[in-house]
């Protein structure tokens, strides 16, 4: 078993979290950047190599069936993006560091919990058949854990609920990667789940690119990053 997989991605959540917690970083560029990398390797990733494989691997099974089948996998690829819109409505975009907290909170945002630990765990399933997807995912959540613990700890959020909070999320993904391999029904409907998660890191890796800049200015070192990006993927 490759464990690698379930160790990454729960790693760079809390790697995520304890430095925001002890070094408090401040450059908001510095995290753009890093933004803007994981967005361009997560996208690169997802077009290089998931999206051929799961069209593969749909026409492999449906042989004789080749258009009604790829058009079933364009409509649950259009089924994730739909359906991260909505996620976004309740998580407020911080699955691509949107997130601006100065009002103080007593409580979980519990809308918020679990939309990003659906987001997550649907992330993590085809991780058992892309080995690879699981870096690019750990890359993806490494700045968010940073911004998404900074801006409860702004919010003044219980340290004990900020803990719970990040150590659940970061769980999440390994989790879907072991129900992927674990549960064989969810193999039955691998495609299907798959061109779901196809859609929903389409979504959330384009945004992140097309907005880590602001104004829309040309912008050297973002540029830079993200062609970075998109080689590193392409190695993969």
């Amino acid at each position: 078993m490759n464990y690698s997989i379930y160790i990454f991605p729960l790693i760079s959540v809390l790697i995520g979290y304890f430095i925001a917690l002890y070094l408090r970083p401040k450059s908001k560029k510095n995290l753009k950047l890093l933004l803007a990398f994981s967005g361009a390797f997560l996208l690169s990733l997802t077009v290089m190599h998931l999206l051929p494989e799961v069209y593969e691997a749909g026409l492999h099974h449906q042989e004789g069936h080749h258009h009604n089948h790829n058009n079933a996998i364009g409509i649950f690829i259009m089924i994730g993006i739909v359906f991260q819109i909505i996620l976004e409505y309740f998580s407020k975009g911080a699955e691509h560091g949107h997130v601006h907290g100065h009002q103080t909170m007593e409580q979980i945002p519990w809308l918020l919990f679990f939309s990003l630990c659906l987001h997550a765990l649907l992330e993590g399933m085809p991780i058992s058949n892309h080995n690879h997807l699981a870096y690019g995912i750990a890359i993806h959540h490494f700045p968010i854990a940073i911004i998404l613990t900074t801006f409860f700890i702004n919010a003044q959020l219980n340290k004990k609920a900020i803990f719970f909070f990040m150590i659940i999320f970061a769980f999440m993904t390994p989790l879907g990667t072991f129900l992927a391999d674990n549960l064989h029904f969810l193999a039955d409907y691998y495609t299907q789940i798959s061109g779901i998660v196809i859609g929903i890191l389409f979504h959330i890796s384009s945004t992140i690119i097309f907005e880590s800049s602001e104004g829309h200015k040309f912008n050297l070192a973002k540029l830079s990053v993200i062609v970075l990006g998109i080689i590193l993927a392409y190695f993969m």
